[in-house]
């Protein structure tokens, strides 16, 4: 095993992990919330569908922010093109294997990951755990048992 040492970026790797933990030590201080992704676009749909419109507005503002943070490093001029190596329906299914990962784990790598152990969360470490193992799996038997 190799490191790309051009895409080998440890600046910006220890900057976006310092702006992904105050952005969370933010929100549960001045929230109480935790900034669990799949909760919060959750709870936006929820809100969206539901009765319950007051929880929308830093739903919505969070989401907008994931969005805007990469468009404006564009703008700056740090490429943000992803390099995806795959069809819209292998993205599909992916993301919809995520999304009931993301509801049988009682939350998403964001949620457990981030915030979680940071709290010194049991459950989270378990579940950042398995979605750690599960992910070592998959990689192991797509590249080196399936060939791709």
């Amino acid at each position: 095993m190799s490191i790309d040492l051009t895409s080998f970026t440890p600046g910006w790797s220890l900057a976006g992990g310092l702006a992904i933990g105050a952005a969370a030590a933010v929100l549960l201080l001045f929230n109480g919330r935790i900034a669990g992704i799949s909760g919060i676009l959750g709870g936006l749909l929820n809100a969206l569908l539901g009765s319950q419109r007051g929880d929308m507005g830093w739903r919505a503002a969070f989401l907008v922010g994931l969005v805007a943070a990469p468009v404006l490093a564009s703008l700056l001029g740090q490429s943000m093109a992803p390099d995806i190596r795959a069809s819209w329906g292998k993205l599909l299914a992916a993301g919809f294997l995520v999304g009931i990962g993301t509801r049988y784990a009682s939350g998403c790598t964001s949620g457990h990951g981030v915030c979680g152990i940071s709290r010194g969360s049991v459950r989270s470490l378990a579940a950042t755990g398995t979605f750690m193992a599960s992910g070592f799996l998959t990689v192991f038997v797509v590249r080196h048992l399936l060939g791709g």
